[in-house]
């Protein structure tokens, strides 16, 4: 089966930065649309991003647009959050995500891969 690893999280403060990272394995990986989901404690996981197969292709989640891009290296297998002026709101641990089909998805439920996690604090 295919693993993916998150990295990147850690503590910034409200408008800072950060890069999320995910190492995917697998033969097929340029095949696979990704996504970044989150979860904040006592709350439902909630889609943030999503990139197709070629990286073409990108959606975002509204309370996102315009602060964070996904994007992908398939060379590398390797996907991207990069996360600026990061709100309070946004602390969550993050979730990388991969889908066997080209074309992304919001929904969790339509993919098959998740990595482990990575935690983000934004502080006030």
């Amino acid at each position: 089966q295919v693993q993916l690893v998150e990295s990147g999280g850690g503590l910034v403060q409200a408008g800072g930065s950060l890069r999320l990272s995910c190492a995917a394995s697998g033969r097929t990986f340029s095949a696979y649309a990704m996504g970044w989901f989150r979860q904040a404690p006592g709350k439902k996981r909630d889609f943030v991003a999503a990139i197709s197969g070629g990286g073409s292709s990108t959606y975002y989640a509204d309370s996102v647009k315009g602060r964070f891009t996904i994007s992908r290296d398939n060379a590398k297998k390797m996907v991207y959050l990069q996360m600026n002026s990061l709100k309070p709101e946004d602390t969550a641990v993050y979730y990388c995500a991969g889908r066997k089909i080209w074309v992304s998805s919001r929904y969790g439920s339509e993919y098959d891969y998740w990595g482990q996690g990575t935690q983000v604090t934004v502080s006030s």
